[in-house]
């Protein structure tokens, strides 16, 4: 959990937010319509591709929109969450889904989405299969922000220097591990300089080890301090323990090491090509990405790990019909084609050409039936256990020793949550 510090800076944060909001806010809470729209956002590296959305939405929509971009996640969502209770409301705002999305639904602030969704489905410009991501008590609320796969990205310099190739078995990466420690390169990167993303090897090991405990943990029917989920923790303990890992406390960006030539792998998601592209990096001559081996060779399907974020709106938004238009425009192809090849990214639209051709074999490979997508920890984890893991997860790095008073601590607010919820839902 953030520290007292932690949540105070970010709720004072917050308020200046609101106080500046306050001053330059495109409309107001009377519900008249509007031209113009603020897209408030936990991304704001990413500002200048909300941009060209910009651009584009105004031509195809009429609309204007601006982004507001936050970087720290505690501040942006400390801000979200006071928007509720305050005059100045965002009229779109980016979200996570899972126990987070749920979450906010419960508290009656997020405008139903469903009718978008039917009307998508049928159309062919989003999946059923996408929709269960989005849908709380029945109903969707939000669309696809993004889409994205997770798995290694790896240096191609460093790779051929030591003539290395990407691993089709886990005793593969293993051995690419010890070899690039024996010839004192740090094998893998931490994936950010926060704790955000603390929980990634945890979810890599145990859904490539165990995917149904994996599963059976989202719903409140599994204990993290059951064996199979201590068995991890161990095994990552070790991977610390034999300098497998750079040092948590680095601040600087991963793609920036890549840029350096001092990286050799990242886990992350294929959002990440668009840090390494915003180096002038370019996959396939700098850099690859492969999917992750199981731990388990026994398993019947890889382990794929699968995030999905929203795009959502108010239920009480500034202008809802306006930012109903928004959202209704921003799933359609011609709206995701330019989305996601700007950032070099994949789309949640079936109907999108990815223009990369490294990429769009990415996609592909995705797609084919010998992967078992499994959601991403920090949607399928409930709120208050992700916050008690990431929390944990970010002190297990550092004291990779703690690892069993990390999982009784993550236990505990595990138990505590499902004290109030119905196991297995």
């Amino acid at each position: 959990m953030p520290s007292m510090r932690t949540r105070t800076t970010a709720v004072l944060a917050a308020a200046a937010a609101l106080a500046a909001a306050a001053g330059c806010a495109s409309g107001n809470d009377s519900g008249g319509s509007k031209s113009g729209l603020s897209l408030y956002n936990d991304k704001g590296a990413w500002k200048p591709f909300f941009e060209q959305m910009s651009a584009l939405g105004k031509q195809q929509t009429g609309l204007d929109m601006k982004p507001v971009g936050y970087t720290d996640e505690p501040t942006y969502t400390a801000f979200i969450k006071s928007s509720f209770r305050t005059k100045v409301k965002p009229d779109l705002f980016t979200w996570t889904t899972g126990g987070r999305l749920e979450e906010i639904v419960k508290q009656n602030q997020v405008a139903e989405t469903t009718s978008i969704w039917q009307d998508a489905i049928r159309s062919g410009d989003l999946t059923q299969d996408l929709a269960k991501y989005y849908t709380v008590g029945g109903k969707q609320y939000c669309v696809p922000l993004n889409t994205a796969y997770w798995g290694m990205f790896y240096s191609k310099k460093i790779f051929a220097k030591y003539g290395l190739t990407p691993p089709t078995t886990w005793a593969d990466l293993m051995k690419i591990a010890r070899t690039l420690k024996s010839k004192g390169q740090v094998p893998f990167n931490q994936t950010t300089p926060t704790s955000l993303f603390s929980f990634a090897w945890f979810e890599q090991l145990l859904a490539g080890t165990d995917p149904d405990l994996y599963e059976r943990l989202s719903t409140g029917q599994a204990s993290y301090t059951d064996p199979g989920v201590v068995k991890v923790m161990e095994q990552w303990k070790s991977m610390i323990d034999a300098g497998y890992f750079s040092n948590p406390g680095d601040k600087a960006d991963p793609a920036d090491h890549f840029k350096a030539g001092d990286a050799a792998m990242v886990i992350s998601g294929t959002w990440f090509n668009t840090s390494m592209t915003q180096r002038g990096l370019k996959q396939g001559a700098d850099y690859g990405f492969f999917f992750i081996p199981n731990v388990a060779p026994s398993l019947p399907k890889r382990s794929l790990v699968f995030e999905s974020g929203p795009l959502c709106s108010l239920r009480k938004a500034p202008d809802a019909a306006a930012s109903t238009k928004y959202l209704k425009w921003w799933i359609t192809p011609a709206a995701q084609e330019k989305w996601a090849n700007a950032r070099g990214d994949v789309s949640g639209n079936p109907k999108v050409k990815i223009a990369d051709p490294e990429l769009d074999k990415v996609t592909k490979e995705a797609a084919n039936g010998g992967n078992r997508l499994v959601p991403r920890y920090f949607e399928a984890a409930p709120a208050p256990v992700l916050t008690a893991a990431l929390s944990g997860f970010d002190g297990f790095l550092s004291k990779p020793g703690s690892y069993m008073k990390v999982l009784q601590d993550i236990q505990k607010a595990n138990e505590d949550y499902w004290k109030t919820h119905k196991a297995g839902s």
